[in-house]
Order: C-alpha cells, then structure tokens, then sequence
C-alpha cells in the first residue's frame, strides 16, 4: 500500500509518499497542508496518510536543510524509478547528481545522454519528474544562463526560489539573479 506524510519546511508544507520500493512522489512547499494531501490523493490512488518510516524521516529533515540553505544531495534518498519510463530514469539520474548550489543545461543533459537534440525530450521528462526536490530538476536551467520553464505550482518563480535558496548560479554563466 501506498502511503504518504506532509511536513512543515522553512517556505511551507511539503510531503513524501512511498511505497514498497522507495519513494513514489514528492511535493513541493505550499502554503497549505491540505493542498499537498489532496495532490497526492490526485496523484495515487488509494494512497493513505501515515507516520513515515524511519527512511522517509531522513529524507524530510534533509528537504528541510536544504529549504534552509544547507547542502545535503538527497542522493541516498530510494526512489522507485520503475514507475518511470527508461528515459526519464536515464535524465533523473543525471539530475539527481547535480549539487546543490549548481545548474546543468537540458543541452548538457542530452550531450551526456548522446545527442544534444535531445534537449527538449530532456525538458519535458523533467516536466513529468515525480520526485522535485528529491530528484532536483529545479536545477536544470536554459542555455546561456535562462532559468527555463518549471511544471511545478509557483512555475519559473518557484525554480527561482528553489535556486536562491541554494545560491545557484546558471550553469557557470554566472549569477541568475544579477
């Protein structure tokens, strides 16, 4: 069964939902608990509201750090990646390694991937990634230093704040708030 706890971070509620195989989604801040427990009730079906395992504690003290500015990489976080297709899980991979603090493009993604046409296909796999935060596609951006597009609530505002928080600069093209 499917379940899934919210918790209080420095910018709002946030949650996690988990299954047998690790994590299955991930929430963004809002303002109200309730809108994270109706996203996920959306989101799983049949999903239920529980006391996180010891596994899901760590990786929500770990958001919380990082939504105050700390660094940890979320990188022993257990997410089920077979719940995504293949070429999402190859991009959550890469995004997954990228430090807090820092920025790849969705071309670097898919030069890495093996063919830089790929960018747009790199976009919208992040645009259905389940895991934000967690997997952080916030810290992919456009070239030459655009912030590019963000699918979750807030859009490229959100992905602005996510990235001052952590003090991102633009794929080495300099600060993204200057």
């Amino acid at each position: 069964m499917d379940r899934y706890c919210v918790f209080e971070t420095v910018i709002g509620w946030a949650g996690l939902a988990w299954g047998e195989a690790g994590l299955i989604g991930a929430h963004l801040p809002e303002r109200d608990a309730g809108i994270v427990r109706e996203s996920f009730r959306r989101r799983f079906s049949g999903v239920v509201e529980a006391e996180p395992t010891a596994a899901v504690v760590v990786i929500a003290a770990d958001i919380q750090a990082l939504l105050r500015g700390g660094k940890p990489d979320l990188l022993d976080a257990q997410i089920d990646i077979a719940r995504v297709p293949e070429f999402n899980a190859k991009v959550y991979a890469i995004a997954r390694a990228i430090p807090p603090g820092e920025t790849r493009t969705y071309g670097e993604i898919a030069v890495e991937l093996g063919d830089r046409l790929l960018a747009q296909q790199v976009g919208a796999a992040l645009g259905k990634n389940p895991w934000p935060i967690v997997v952080p596609c916030h810290r992919v951006t456009a070239a030459g230093g655009k912030l590019g597009g963000f699918s979750a609530r807030g859009g490229a505002m959100t992905k602005l704040k996510l990235l001052e928080i952590e003090g991102a600069k633009a794929a080495g093209q300099g600060d993204l708030f200057g």
